[in-house]
């Protein structure tokens, strides 16, 4: 049955070509998009790991993955590419994304040899109202109070501003034509739609887009989003200004203000990505690049160079042996001990995260490790390791610098707070691009939870990332907190891995397992991403996918762990990962989690 579309189209099951002609489009695609080598470990679903050398990206959908592959064929570099993958994916992945989310972005600049790092998170306005909860502003399903001040666009463009090569209004146009024209929707869209249905149907706008006729949009129908295109134009016509000023920042405040929200027109006008170091660590014969506090790279550097101080890659693989599984939940468990402990905007608290990520800080914690796993991890002290530089080639590069705030510590947390409203959530997005020239880009960024916020305006949703506050570190004019962590890592001046992850808390573990099977155990990142993972929860609780040896499972449960069965789908995050291969080739590799793909060429 044809569904109309809002702009008065249908949706219709066009006839499949003959046989023949499919086979010859089948050909195409793949030769466009970098097949696999016949050496190569296969991968059974499309597009998931692609080899290339002139270019590559991996995204969380194939239309943005596209997207960026046409930027870099047009003589874009990889923040060209990867501002046009961040807007194509606000389009064709809304729930998880979009122009009024935010995130953090890790560049790596070849021929500087300067690592670069831009926090785009949500932010809090000035009004002390944001110090405090205000539940009597909250009409469930929507959560306007949820709702900072978006970062995504300033940021990318800040990024295009700095380093990039072609026009703003070429690497837009794909997402233009994206909206303007429709996409395909995916198996994650249409089941993020349904299960979001209350929170979708509360605004008649959104409805009438993602419930067309009552019913959620299906995988393989055709969504199309003129309002959003409207936005978009307006943004590669005018830039950043488009967004926070002028008529479209009118009507977001007006409709954030009149559901309770104390966000201000100024408030949104003077919203400022900011430039930062990425934190930087030397791990084994390679430097770590990942995204600042109060991002969350801190937990893969942490927990990478525990696992180098016990020679965790002489115990095998975590998918065979129970020590070395038991292991990595013992790296993962102290690293997020101390990130408990030492949070917050960096601007406003001491956060010692250049400690934290350090191999001296390691050296200190690896008795932590010890700890009984149903008893909390006692924080450490990495004062003394954040006055000290990383070493390596972190002081070539650019790094993180110590903090300047140490007597402004947040209070310690118990060990049951949490510092999310998506505690259990696997939600958000992330993107890996490298260019001809091996420059590099990893960008992970986020609405919050499904649909953010709920508050849907100019066609796009308001992130729910005010509610990643604590009690300890709410306030006005600050960052939230946030697990993503977007990284790069580096051996000399070359890229080695691109990396990063969807998935809430799942997002630093993923990064952390899938950087050490490749790199430490020289597993194919094929491989490497499509392995179960472990994930660390509550007290002695370790959620476990399918596919280890009874071995790791018996293990666990005689070291006193309690296994927790969890399917593989988007719980355990979505990895979308490069690795320059050691024949110079570029290997591109996206989830089976998730419906993302790798293109290059």
């Amino acid at each position: 049955m044809h569904r109309p579309l809002r702009d008065g189209r249908e949706r219709s099951s066009r006839p499949l070509p003959p046989l023949p002609a499919l086979s010859r489009l089948l050909v195409l695609l793949l030769t466009a998009c970098g097949t696999a080598t016949p050496s190569a470990p296969p991968a059974p679903a499309f597009s998931k790991r692609v080899e290339g050398r002139n270019g590559m990206v991996s995204a969380s959908h194939p239309d943005a993955a596209a997207a960026g592959l046409e930027i870099l064929k047009a003589g874009g570099n990889a923040v060209d590419a990867a501002v046009a993958v961040a807007f194509a994916l606000g389009v064709v992945d809304p729930s998880q994304t979009g122009l009024g989310g935010g995130g953090g972005l890790v560049y790596w600049n070849r021929a500087a040899r300067r690592g670069e790092a831009i926090d785009f998170y949500a932010r809090t306005g000035s009004d002390s109202a944001w110090a405090r909860v205000d539940t009597t502003a909250v009409r469930p399903p929507i959560n306007v109070r949820a709702a900072g001040i978006p970062g995504t666009v300033a940021g990318m463009l800040d990024a295009h501003a700095r380093w990039g090569r072609l026009p703003r209004a070429q690497v837009i146009a794909p997402a233009i034509r994206l909206a303007r024209g429709g996409f395909t929707v995916s198996p994650l869209l249409a089941r993020t739609a349904e299960s979001s249905r209350t929170k979708l149907n509360a605004d008649s706008a959104a409805a009438r887009l993602f419930f067309p006729d009552g019913e959620p949009v299906r995988t393989g129908e055709r969504l199309v989003q003129p309002e959003l295109a409207t936005t978009l134009e307006a943004i590669a016509a005018g830039g950043a200004d488009a967004f926070y000023r002028g008529p479209l920042a009118e009507r977001a405040v007006e409709k954030l203000r009149a559901m309770g929200s104390p966000v201000t027109l100024g408030d949104w006008q003077g919203y400022r990505a900011e430039a930062k170091r990425p934190l930087c660590s030397p791990w084994r014969d390679h430097t770590l690049l990942a995204a600042p506090a109060p991002l969350g790279g801190v937990v893969p550097l942490a927990a990478l160079n525990l696992l180098a101080q016990v020679r965790a890659d002489t115990l095998g693989s975590p998918t065979m042996s129970g020590d070395a599984a038991i292991t990595m939940i013992a790296a993962l468990r102290v690293a997020e001990a101390d990130r408990r402990r030492w949070r917050g905007d960096p601007a406003v608290f001491g956060v010692p995260a250049r400690g934290m990520a350090s191999p001296g800080f390691a050296v200190t914690r690896v008795a932590a490790m010890a700890t009984a796993p149903a008893d909390p991890v006692l924080p450490g002290d990495p004062w003394p390791a954040d006055g000290q530089s990383p070493g390596g080639r972190c002081d070539l590069v650019g790094s993180w610098p110590a903090s300047a705030r140490g007597s402004a510590a947040a209070a310690p947390l118990s060990p049951t707070d949490t510092l999310a409203d998506d505690a259990g959530a696997s939600f958000t997005s992330h993107f890996s691009v490298v260019d001809r020239d091996r420059n590099a880009v990893a960008v992970t960024f986020t609405v919050g939870v499904l649909f953010g916020s709920g508050v849907y305006v100019n066609g796009y949703f308001l992130n729910s990332g005010a509610n990643n506050f604590d009690s300890q570190t709410r306030g006005p004019n600050r960052f939230a907190s946030s697990t993503i962590a977007p990284t790069i890592v580096l051996r000399g001046d070359e890229v080695r891995l691109v990396i990063g992850a969807a998935g809430s808390q799942y997002i630093p573990t993923a990064v952390t397992q899938v950087t050490f099977r490749t790199l430490a155990l020289g597993e194919d990142p094929w491989l490497a991403i499509a392995a179960p993972r472990l994930q660390p929860a509550r007290r002695n609780q370790v959620e476990v996918e399918a596919g280890f040896s009874p071995q790791v499972y018996a293990a666990l449960r005689n070291r006193g762990y309690l296994p927790v069965s969890r399917v593989g789908d988007i719980m355990f995050g979505g990895v979308h990962a490069i690795m320059l291969s050691d024949r110079g080739t570029l290997v591109g590799v996206a989830d089976p989690r998730r419906d993302g793909a790798a293109m290059g060429w």
